[in-house]
């Protein structure tokens, strides 16, 4: 379980592939804190700690299945491209976001990026299998970062909806580094995917 608050930006230093991917990560997290077989969120995907060290840096390894990959964001899991960090919660840790699981129920296109003061506006779009989650003024993960949905158009079927990134935001992730074109893992709240399965039991009125 996560809150979306990212607390590091790591880089895939390694890829091999042995029947899945496995990735190794350069990290600043302390690896006397990190067990082997503790989840860390890698832009919105839980994955399991299977091997650490420190040497020349601080690093830890994960194994990527190919049904993560197939279902994340293309070129995603490469040797270069940098990740957005969370550990796990802890009880009595702040939830400073929302509630993450780190499974990722589609991909995002980034539409457009629109500098609003200080801040960017991203206009992205979505598949049906996100659209009728997404809310206005609801949470949606990005990249595994957690943020407010301000506007949702349905148009043909998917989903354009835009969120507001903030300096601090654009600084301490990776969403500062996306162009239009880019593609994003995209998470719903975990509160609509449960109304919407009981809804299919039909076990909630409407």
């Amino acid at each position: 379980m996560f809150t979306g608050i990212v607390t590091d930006i790591g880089e895939i230093t390694s890829v091999t592939q042995e029947g899945d991917r496995r990735i190794r990560i350069a990290t600043e997290y302390p690896m006397d804190t990190v067990p082997t077989g503790s989840s860390i969120a890698c832009s919105g995907v839980c994955l399991t700690v299977v091997d650490k060290g420190t040497t020349p840096r601080n690093w830890f390894e994960v194994t990527v299945s190919g049904e993560s990959v197939s279902r994340t964001a293309p070129g995603r899991w490469e040797k270069g491209q940098k990740l957005n960090l969370e550990r796990a919660l802890k009880i009595g840790d702040e939830l400073g976001g929302h509630i993450v699981t780190g499974h990722v129920d589609g991909i995002g296109k980034v539409v457009s990026i629109t500098a609003v003061g200080d801040s960017h506006n991203f206009l992205i779009e979505a598949g049906p299998e996100v659209a009728p989650h997404i809310a206005e003024k609801g949470s949606v993960s990005l990249d595994g970062v957690s943020l407010t949905v301000n506007e949702v158009k349905d148009v043909d079927g998917k989903v354009l909806f835009s969120i507001n990134i903030i300096p601090h935001t654009a600084e301490k992730t990776t969403l500062g580094d996306l162009k239009a074109g880019d593609f994003v893992n995209i998470e719903i709240d975990v509160l609509s995917r449960y109304l919407a399965r009981m809804n299919a039991l039909g076990n909630v009125a409407v």
